[in-house]
């Protein structure tokens, strides 16, 4: 029996009726069943397969993928960019394997500019001045160990006093210029660390300081919290005893020195003890990452001081050898100089209350003029102090109680720049444009470095502070006018002058031959000469045998003229102090123009909190 329906599938629809027995049925049932689920996955597919085609599909090939976890990509856009990944890590490491074997040919770096070469041969004038037991690396030739029986052979003394520097064209040892020289060396490398760095002469500058400040620690029981006495001076110079052989008389080198050197000692000596504890108080600052060594000087630097303000008196005072030479006109300054450099190494607020205090700065000359108001030397330190603190009010502000002081200080440091520029006439120059810190006194070229030291730091300052300038009366300036005073005044020492001459030895090519000095000027020939004999070499006209590379000469008179006589020291005798100064101006302004260091000089000074004023006083009606 069959009957006709309608199929949905399109054709009729055949119902047999059949009289197979249930278990048939219901096996074919679970078989019917089974083919119905294949041909309903088999439908799907094929159902898929229909809605995803596009046209022209039929005959390709179905695409192959990859599943990476998160994200599903075709297997061949996998293998492309697997590929092209490792093909440029190949590409890479050859172009590194080229570019390391293949020869550099870097560019070569720019020539040091004319203050860079200078600064080099300034420097090596100190190696020509040490006493004492010479290193192998000190690079001069012409000299060797001297002076290897000071303090000990002098019988009132009888304790060694072998090293330092000599002063000048002698053999004498002066604490008082020497200490000056010091602290001026450190205060440039405070400064300027990195342009001796890039200069490749901070290790060399750095020596020089430590040979220095070593001597001056022999010249006083470094170790002890309190002393009574100082070993101001080794050697003597003054020849109105008559034929005596000392220091000044005789004309030997110091190798050969065989007269006896005496010591002199001072009990009341303030000026002294005041700048020599400045020297060891700065240079602890260089030296601060040796925390033993800058601790050995900031406690000798407290001794100093504590000597120099008990033991008042001038170490030149009673008409001593030291006063012919150098004599200190005043202790007051060396009191705001010294007391500032060791509040800076100490970070101890007493030290600044006193040099701060407005009593100090009036004894010291701060509050009046005068023909030398301006003029920083081994003598007078005051117009340093000015600058040195007013580097602490730009940058420290310490407030209530020293800002009333610290203002007058900076106020008075502006006025001492005003003098420095040419529309002012507080000073004279030559018509070679040489300024006239000494009012056309000799040996003025000393006194001009220390100047153009200052106003190239001082423009420095205002830089650093972001500020552009400052005023002289109602007229603004700016520091770029500081910085060129400065350049021009080296300039002139170079050699910018109406007699082409450079007055420092060895730069250039025209410089002194015939500098005073006995070692630059007496031939290295073995042969010893006596006190006297070395006379001849002192007085022939004939060039120094030795060249005593960066030495700057006592420099030119008011007229600008020059004489290269050896005899005559006025003109051709160089000195520490003098060098210092010329060597801290010459790094200011060399290399590029990258500023001061403005932290350094402050690291042992701790966080300020200004102290309030005090209140009001009560109202009366």
């Amino acid at each position: 029996m069959s009957m006709y329906g309608r199929d949905p599938w399109g054709g009729p629809l055949e119902i047999h009726a059949d009289s197979a027995t249930d278990d048939d049925r219901s096996r074919n049932l679970d078989l019917d069943r089974a083919a119905l689920s294949m041909t309903s996955r088999q439908l799907d597919e094929t159902q898929q397969s229909w809605l995803l085609a596009r046209p022209g599909d039929q005959g390709r090939k179905k695409k192959k993928y990859v599943d990476l976890g998160c994200l599903i990509v075709s297997r061949k856009l996998f293998l492309w960019t697997v590929g092209s990944i490792v093909a440029a890590a190949v590409l890479a490491g050859f172009i590194t394997l080229i570019v390391k074997t293949v020869p550099h040919h870097h560019r070569p770096s720019p020539p040091p500019d004319n203050y860079t070469l200078a600064l080099r041969k300034a420097l090596m004038f100190f190696n020509a001045q040490r006493s004492g037991r010479i290193p192998k690396h000190n690079n001069v030739s012409w000299r060797g160990n001297s002076g290897m029986k000071d303090g000990l052979s002098d019988p009132s003394y009888g304790r060694s006093l072998v090293g330092g520097f000599y002063d000048a064209g002698d053999a004498i040892k002066f604490n008082f210029p020497g200490s000056f020289a010091m602290t001026m060396l450190s205060w440039s490398v405070i400064e300027y660390s990195a342009k001796y760095e890039a200069a490749g002469e901070l290790g060399h500058v750095k020596e020089i300081i430590k040979w220095g400040v070593d001597y001056l620690l022999k010249t006083f029981n470094s170790s002890a919290d309190t002393i009574d006495r100082i070993a101001a001076q080794v050697g003597q110079g003054d020849t109105s005893g008559g034929t005596n052989p000392n220091d000044h008389y005789c004309w030997t080198r110091p190798e050969d020195i065989d007269y006896p050197r005496p010591v002199y000692e001072c009990h009341s000596c303030s000026d002294l003890a005041a700048e020599m504890a400045a020297a060891l108080s700065s240079a602890s600052i260089v030296f601060k990452d040796n925390k033993a060594y800058s601790q050995k000087l900031v406690h000798g630097a407290a001794t100093l001081w504590k000597f120099s303000r008990n033991q008042r008196g001038r170490y030149s005072e009673g008409g001593s050898d030291a006063a012919t030479f150098y004599n200190s006109t005043s202790y007051w300054d060396e009191f705001v100089w010294g007391g500032a450099w060791m509040y800076l190494a100490t970070g101890n607020t007493s030290y600044l209350q006193l040099s701060t205090h407005p009593k100090l700065a009036k004894h010291a000359g701060a509050f009046w003029g005068g023909p030398d108001y301006g003029v920083l030397s081994w003598d007078n330190k005051l117009t340093g102090a000015q600058v040195l603190l007013s580097r602490l009010r730009l940058f420290l502000s310490p407030g209530y109680p020293y800002e009333e002081m610290l203002r007058t200080f900076h106020n008075q440091t502006g006025i001492v720049m005003c003098s420095y520029l040419p529309v002012f006439t507080s000073f004279n120059r030559t018509k070679g444009g040489l300024i006239q810190l000494n009012h056309g006194r000799p040996q003025p070229l000393q006194y001009v470095v220390n100047a153009a030291f200052l106003a190239a730091l001082y423009s420095d300052y205002l830089e650093a502070a972001d500020t552009p300038g400052w005023y002289c009366g109602p007229n603004f300036y700016s520091a770029a006018v500081l910085r060129e005073f400065a350049r021009t005044q080296i300039d002139y020492i170079l050699g910018k002058n109406p007699r082409k001459m450079s007055y420092v030895v060895g730069y250039g090519n025209h410089y002194p031959k015939h500098v005073h000095h006995r070692g630059a000027s007496i031939p290295k020939n073995g042969v010893k000469y006596s006190c006297k004999g070395g006379w001849k070499w002192r007085d022939t006209k004939k060039p120094n045998p030795h060249t005593i590379i960066g030495a700057m000469v006592a420099g030119p008179d008011r007229h600008d003229g020059f004489r290269d006589v050896r005899t005559n020291y006025n003109y051709t005798e160089p000195t520490l102090a003098g060098n210092a100064g010329l060597v801290a101006a010459l790094v200011a302004l060399s290399g590029k123009s990258t500023g001061v260091d403005k932290n350094t000089i402050f690291s042992a000074v701790p966080p300020m909190s200004p102290t309030p004023p005090p209140p009001p006083a009560p109202w009366k009606p």
